[in-house]
């Protein structure tokens, strides 16, 4: 039959063909019922709260101490699991731990007592590596193994570690007080130290970035000149080398120009001589013949002008002293009707001058009249009182006739009106 346990636990079987038994820790193993006989044990941790009661130290002082130790039986060593099995074989964990337990008791009473109270409290970690290491060797033979021990509590009746905490209290606080008045002391004077190497760091520090802020700015002058004199250089062949570039090309372009207007002049020649035979042959030739022609043709029509010019001319002549001849016999008879009129005005004087105005009556009477003759449309207001239309004009004529005496008077200072009554 098959039997299996946890890493936590081991098997022991004894019996038929199991000599010396086989111990098997966290495994299985086969079993023959009855010659054959299979015993567990437990490997489990171990928790020993170890107290020794008013246990006298080395100067007769009686203190109380508690401690906690973790133990175990070894299951991976073969020698220590068959010791334990030997003395635990059969027991229970409660037992186990009693047994260890009065062991380690035993060793911490032992400790305690080569020590001074002092020493266990001061030095605890001596102390229990102390417990550990006696306790340790003692209990391998046992087959359990310490796997830590640590000094829980240390106490007194007696109020003995109280009053050495009270004067160390006092002198640690005596201590504190003058390390604190010391630690005042030392950090104003470093923090006048810091402070002034605060300053002396900072305008160090000033003076280095404006140091270095100067052969920043002077560097960088010198190397923007450089930099600007480069530039300037490449600017300047750049555009030498683009004015060469342009001069070249334009130095193409006139020998190509040059080239074609040596063509064209060339072939404006060969034009120019085939036009110029062109025209001899079509104009030129038709021309001499057409001006010939024209010239002929002007000479007839000048002679024919200055005939016609001298024939008018003579013309004009003979009539104009025909004319100068009738102007004359005019004169003539016109002066001789002058002096006639010229006597009897002398004979007559106001009744020639009133005849005269009758004469001319007539002409005035149709020159002031001439206006409304002319007029397309004339429109005319009554108010009720005289003439209306026809009538109304021919009435307006007449009375600026009548006034005509009026201003011949104030012309000539003679009165029609008298003259015609002497007259008649």
């Amino acid at each position: 039959m098959f039997y299996t346990c946890g890493p936590n636990e081991a098997m022991v079987v004894s019996g038929f063909c199991r000599s010396p038994p086989v111990m098997i820790a966290g495994g299985r193993v086969f079993v023959i019922p009855c010659i054959q006989q299979i015993q567990r044990i437990s490997l489990n941790t171990l928790t020993l709260n170890v107290k020794s009661d008013k246990v006298y130290t080395r100067h007769g002082v009686p203190i109380s101490v508690t401690g906690i130790a973790q133990m175990k039986i070894q299951g991976q060593n073969k020698q220590m699991l068959a010791a334990a099995c030997q003395m635990f074989m059969g027991k229970s964990e409660a037992e186990i731990a009693h047994i260890a337990l009065e062991t380690l008791e035993g060793h911490q009473r032992a400790i305690i007592a080569h020590l001074t109270v002092e020493e266990i409290y001061k030095d605890r970690k001596k102390f229990s590596e102390q417990v550990f290491k006696v306790a340790s060797s003692d209990l391998v033979n046992m087959g359990i193994s310490v796997v830590s021990y640590t000094l829980k509590d240390v106490h007194d009746d007696q109020d003995y570690l109280h009053s050495l905490g009270k004067a160390r209290t006092a002198q640690v606080q005596k201590d504190a007080r003058i390390g604190e008045a010391l630690n005042k002391r030392d950090a104003v004077i470093r923090e006048a130290h810091a402070m002034q190497e605060k300053i002396s760091a900072q305008y160090k520090n000033e003076i280095d970035m404006a140091k270095a802020q100067r052969d920043y700015e002077l560097k960088k002058a010198a190397y923007d000149i450089e930099v600007n004199t480069k530039k300037a250089e490449s600017e300047m062949a750049f555009q030498l080398q683009v004015a060469k570039t342009k001069q070249r090309i334009e130095e193409e372009k006139m020998q190509v120009q040059v080239v074609e207007r040596t063509q064209q002049i060339t072939l404006q020649e060969q034009e120019i001589t085939r036009r110029e035979k062109e025209l001899e042959a079509k104009v030129k030739k038709p021309a001499e013949a057409e001006r010939y022609r024209l010239e002929k043709l002007a000479e007839a029509q000048r002679m024919k002008m200055i005939m016609e010019a001298e024939a008018e001319a003579e013309s004009i002549r003979v009539k104009g002293e025909a004319e100068a001849f009738a102007v004359e016999a005019k004169g003539r008879a016109e002066a001789e009707q002058m002096a006639k009129k010229a006597e009897a005005f002398k004979e007559y004087k106001d009744g020639a001058m009133v005849d005269m105005l009758l004469e001319k009556l007539p002409l005035m009477a149709e020159e002031i009249s001439r206006p409304l003759c002319e007029a397309n449309k004339v429109t005319m207001v009554s108010s009720g009182g005289g003439d209306v239309g026809a009538a109304k004009l021919s009435g307006e004529v007449l009375e600026i006739m009548t006034r005509l005496p009026e201003a011949v008077e104030k012309l000539t200072g003679v009165n029609i009106s008298q003259v015609s009554s002497r007259t008649g």
